[in-house]
């Protein structure tokens, strides 16, 4: 029989096969979506409007998931749709991730004025609804993926600050940063040597929870047409596109779904699969 320990380890390793698996897809699709794309992502032909995906009756030759009102190839769609995915997931989630966590660290670990400071512009930057507020700066900045991603970056920081805050009060109280003290250590040093280690698991966790959110939120800016042009390839206008037309062409809704629900699932699986197995407390 497996222990506990026996038991997180095999469950850690599943998801990180599964969620890594998929997210492995992901990444390949949008780096290589030139060279795998089967069709012209813009490429227009009302005579071929509505086709079915490949398996129904009424389908043609080339078009796997069908295409759209206006003749577009829906996997092709799907697999440009994954380079903006993919691109607001890595610079907004990293961006997020490095601000946050370092305001977190820095309050958590030298409280006082510093923790005091950072503590309040949390509590009322929190106060606004993210949707909303998110929606108010592209008004403010303009559409673009560069505003999408700074808008998600002004939004989400504070939820990396939060976690990290409490995570370095806990390990701040530990034996270990005593004797670090008591051994000389100064205390940049010992923040960086002997607290991060312990905290980077969470924050990895979080980095991967992150990226899915920061897809989640750009998709339903391109739902309400705030984030990309409307030529390029996104799932949230693909899901915006499908709804007008579910009855008539549902592939062109579903399949944009599903991508993005198993992307922003699979981030949030991996995240968690590396923390259970690399966690010191875990381990």
């Amino acid at each position: 029989m497996l222990d506990g320990r026996g038991l997180i380890r095999r469950r850690a390793g599943a998801r990180l096969w599964l969620s890594g698996l998929w997210l492995a897809l992901f990444v390949l699709a949008a780096v290589l979506a030139p060279l795998i794309s089967p069709q012209d992502p813009l490429a227009q032909d009302l005579m071929l409007e509505r086709l079915p995906p490949a398996w129904m009756a009424g389908s043609e030759p080339g078009y796997w998931l069908g295409t759209d009102s206006l003749g577009r190839d829906v996997l092709t769609r799907i697999i440009y749709g994954a380079q903006v995915a993919l691109a607001v997931a890595l610079v907004a989630g990293l961006a997020t991730c490095l601000i946050g966590s370092a305001l977190g660290l820095v309050a958590g670990f030298y409280r006082g004025w510093a923790d005091r400071i950072i503590s309040r512009i949390v509590d009322i930057w929190m106060a606004f609804p993210p949707v909303l507020f998110a929606i108010l700066l592209i008004a403010v900045l303009g559409t673009g993926l560069s505003s999408v991603i700074l808008a998600i970056v002004i939004i989400d920081w504070t939820r990396f600050c939060r976690v990290v805050r409490a995570e370095t009060l806990n390990q701040s109280k530990m034996d270990y940063v005593h004797s670090a003290k008591v051994a000389g250590f100064t205390r940049l040093r010992t923040l960086l040597s002997e607290i991060l280690p312990n905290v980077l698991p969470t924050i990895v966790a979080l980095l991967t929870l992150e990226m899915g959110i920061a897809i989640i939120v750009e998709a339903i800016l391109s739902f309400v047409n705030l984030s990309i042009s409307t030529d390029q390839s996104t799932w949230g206008g693909m899901i915006a596109e499908g709804r007008t037309s579910i009855h008539q062409a549902w592939w062109v809704l579903v399949f944009p779904l599903i991508a993005l629900f198993f992307t922003v699932l699979s981030f949030a699986q991996f995240g968690e699969g590396l923390r259970e197995r690399f966690d010191p407390v875990l381990r």
